[in-house]
């Protein structure tokens, strides 16, 4: 029997219907789980039991007058840490940030608890979110509950590690150059960087997205019909659109006839992982046995892009941390400090040499992918590293050479998910990402699910260590 904390959220609004299971049962089976799961993993900020119990209780009544307040209603939910909760500080993974209470939630949050989710906590992050694992100055350490000894990824650290460990169904992160993907894969679950826009968010930036991180197609489908609403804070948003979020299920006959590019090369940053390669190949061939055409990509990225992406981000954060008071600035994690601070010198062209390389990975990647119905890649050159480490090469000058398969996306605007697709031989996750056109978000889910349909049983959770 599926223990409470394992289940689905479309299980558990069907169960609620029926009467069969309790909002209030279910909240307290996901806090003891992660009672006995935190101590190793540290996936949470702001875990409150007592008003997630209370939150439940007031989901239970409304089911049992029949009157559930929205499609969520008593689902055990946790939101980002960097999405605002009104009330709460949003430190931002960092020691630097002044702890003033949010004055409203963000439009993400603001959405789950209009559908009735259970708020059971929110989740870590890294300094500013500029990392692509857990490690911070303000929280604990964060892990990932495949192995412990590895980080969950970045900077939706928290979030990856919540729903690989069973803390609840579901899950909220963000992405600017894969950070939802990144813990995604590396933590075996399931998570879509929406269209940019898709998602109201506020603040808005460039290429950032809020996304659902759960462990099936299902539930993220399920994120998606309420986080999609619209929300005029968000410049960027789109017009809203009625989107049949419930046809995600097109069966393994989605894959039929599609033309799916392949691509195995980023062009920059860090070669594939011979264990990496080799799954994206496996659910390549996959794909084409259920009937889908595979082409091989040329690389469409240049290292120049992802160099020059990098600069720039460090300009702005070498701005932003200069407007600090210096007390607070010295309480910023090292690496951030030495990554920013290497932009000092740059000179006006220089910066403008660098954001112009935001502009050509977007022409580069619409470009590439104009030929394909979708496609697929890994989501990272590389499985999950020591969760002591900022980075995969624990170099501040050399910190995105990772990100060479997502980020072209945030850039794009274009859809794109990580699904998993295999494990190393020591057991690792190894997720597949799959893109899609801008605003296929729906076909992107479909395509996702088919894939689901036709990989190789999954391995179990991962459980908590023995006391």
């Amino acid at each position: 029997m599926t223990a409470l904390h394992d289940l689905p959220a479309h299980e558990l609004l069907a169960a609620y219907r029926q009467r069969t299971l309790s909002p209030v049962e279910v909240t307290q089976a996901v806090l003891a789980h992660i009672e006995r799961w935190e101590p190793h993993i540290k996936a949470t900020y702001l875990l409150r039991p007592d008003a997630a119990l209370e939150q439940a209780r007031a989901s239970e009544a409304r089911w049992l007058r029949g009157e559930p307040k929205g499609p969520l209603d008593g689902v055990p939910s946790t939101i980002k840490e960097n999405i605002s909760t009104e009330g709460d500080p949003t430190p931002l993974g960092t020691a630097a940030v002044e702890l003033v209470p949010a004055a409203a939630d963000a439009p993400p949050a603001a959405r789950m608890r209009e559908a009735g989710a259970v708020i059971v906590a929110k989740t870590t992050m890294p300094d500013y979110g500029m990392l692509s694992s857990g490690l911070s100055t303000f929280h604990p350490l964060s892990r990932n509950p495949w192995d412990v000894s590895k980080g969950p990824g970045g900077s939706s650290a928290g979030g990856g590690a919540a729903a690989a460990a069973g803390y609840g169904p579901l899950h909220i992160g963000t992405d600017i150059g894969g950070s939802l993907r990144l813990p995604a894969s590396w933590c075996g679950i399931f998570s879509l960087k929406p269209s940019l826009g898709r998602i109201p968010i506020d603040p808005a930036y460039t290429g950032r997205a809020a996304g659902p991180m759960t462990r099936t197609v299902a539930d993220a489908a399920l994120m998606m019909q309420v986080l999609s609403q619209p929300d005029a804070r968000d410049s960027m948003s789109l017009p809203a659109q009625d989107i049949a979020w419930s046809q995600f299920n097109k069966g393994a006959e989605r894959l039929r006839g599609l033309r799916i590019g392949l691509l195995l090369d980023a062009g920059c940053g860090l070669s594939v992982e011979p264990e990496v390669k080799a799954a994206v190949e496996h659910a390549a061939r996959l794909m084409e046995r259920a009937g889908a055409t595979i082409v091989p990509m040329a690389p469409f990225m240049t290292q120049a892009m992802l160099d020059g992406m990098d600069h720039f981000w460090r300009m702005r954060s070498h701005i932003d941390l200069q407007a600090l008071p210096a007390a607070r600035r010295d309480k910023v994690l090292p690496y951030i400090r030495t990554w920013a601070e290497s932009a000092a010198g740059m000179s006006g062209t220089e910066v403008f040499n660098a954001s112009h390389q935001f502009h050509l990975t977007r022409v580069n990647t619409v470009k590439a992918c104009s030929a394909f119905d979708y496609v697929i890649s890994p989501v990272a050159p590389n499985v999950a590293f020591q969760a002591e480490l900022p980075s995969p090469t624990n170099d501040p000058l050399r910190p995105l050479e990772h990100i060479g398969f997502t980020v072209p996306f945030n850039m794009s605007e274009q859809p794109a998910a990580s699904v998993n697709c295999g494990y190393t031989r020591a057991g690792l996750p190894i997720g597949l990402q799959i893109a899609g056109a801008r605003f296929d978000d729906l076909g992107v889910l479909q395509v996702a699910h088919a894939f689901e349909l036709i990989r190789e049983p999954q391995r179990a959770w991962p459980q908590p260590p023995a006391a």
